[in-house]
């Protein structure tokens, strides 16, 4: 026998959790967002804007790729950039979903503080499909979904489905949403990042549109642990995150939409995904603070256009091992060339070699040595 979907629970909506298993965790949590709000309080105002763009597109692009759909990076680089008054120069004109995706997103962590409506979720769910369609199919837009067809998450081949969630009736969902609405606006003396994950998994088990339901689960999202950070950029990806994460992901939603209103699972599960999103920005974060620490040490230092563009690279995530060959490639330039590059910023200190052996030699930031 099926066990009953957490909607068919008679005390829905009425979640529980154990504090006593969560707050260790939440603490480590609240900790580290401290330490990476930290680092960017101490970085400049054009810093801290480059850092949110990086971390803002990846945001777009995997909360896009979680749904098998791939957006152009430099696009939405060049719409965000563009919003945030950061120079475009050289990035393509974003075209108007681009924009409408990347206006969702900034509305949400922008304005993290105004009211969640359902004209705001309607319009978001507009910018998200606005040809009206899901791939092929017509659905309803800016509207909650509507029909007597069970709204079914589905796996496996057509005639061996499996049936992994039954989203409630669409005819209670208008009153369902006004629940979790009048909920996410109130005040309910719970910890924001508890709040994010509540209604992360609250607004999963209600599936109110046709299609975008995970998008907009994980704009609101967003948008609550922006709240919770009290600052109006990300500098974090939960959606990145996820994406790592995908197998537990649905996983861990599974379980928990097919079980009881004691949600501990679920945040448990949920706060370890926010804290390695949150590491993970972390050194991403303290390597910009080296890096803008290194520029300003070696303001005297003189480069050429090459080397600024290289030592960037490294500073940046350079793949592989940087080896003569590969500068010159990289630079466009004879292998001669290359190697005055590269021997300047050795003995200027800037660059050391990793290891001996000619053209096999590989050079490494001096600076950027973990």
């Amino acid at each position: 026998m099926r066990p009953l979907y957490i909607w068919q629970q008679p005390t829905w909506a009425e979640f529980t959790w154990d504090n006593d298993k969560l707050i260790t965790l939440l603490s480590e949590v609240r900790n580290h967002e401290g330490r990476i709000l930290g680092l960017m309080d101490g970085l400049g105002f054009g810093i801290q804007n480059a850092t949110s763009l990086d971390v803002m597109v990846e945001d777009v692009l995997r909360s896009s790729e979680i749904e098998g759909e791939l957006l152009n990076a430099d696009r939405v680089r060049s719409s965000i950039a563009r919003h945030l008054g950061i120079e475009t120069e050289g990035l393509p004109e974003p075209d108007h979903y681009t924009e409408g995706v990347v206006q969702v997103m900034l509305d949400a962590v922008r304005n993290s503080n105004e009211p969640l409506t359902h004209k705001r979720l309607f319009n978001w769910h507009a910018a998200l499909f606005p040809t009206g369609r899901s791939g092929m199919y017509p659905i309803t837009v800016a509207a909650y979904r509507t029909g007597p067809e069970p709204m079914q998450v589905v796996s496996g081949a057509m005639g061996r489905e499996k049936v992994h969630y039954e989203a409630p009736a669409s005819e209670v969902v208008p009153t369902m949403m006004d629940e979790f609405l009048r909920w996410i606006n109130g005040e309910q003396g719970i910890d924001p990042i508890l709040k994010a994950a509540v209604a992360h998994l609250w607004f999963v088990a209600i599936h109110p549109f046709d299609d975008g339901n995970g998008r907009i689960t994980r704009t609101i999202t967003d948008m609550l642990l922006a709240k919770a950070d009290g600052m109006p950029h990300r500098f974090y990806s939960m959606s990145a995150e996820i994406l790592r994460e995908r197998k537990g992901y649905y996983a861990a939603l599974e379980k928990v939409t097919t079980g009881t209103t004691d949600i501990t699972t679920w945040l448990d599960w949920f706060l370890q995904t926010l804290r390695s999103a949150i590491l993970r920005s972390e050194k991403m974060v303290q390597r910009v603070v080296r890096k803008s620490l290194f520029w300003q040490q070696h303001r005297e230092v003189r480069m050429n256009e090459r080397q600024v563009k290289i030592v960037n690279m490294l500073w940046d995530g350079f793949e592989g091992k940087l080896t003569t060959s590969k500068w010159a490639k990289i630079s466009k330039t004879s292998q001669a060339t290359a190697l005055r590059d590269v021997s300047d910023l050795v003995e200027k200190g800037v660059l050391i070699a990793a290891d001996a052996g000619g053209r096999s030699t590989n050079y490494l930031l001096k600076d950027n040595l973990e």
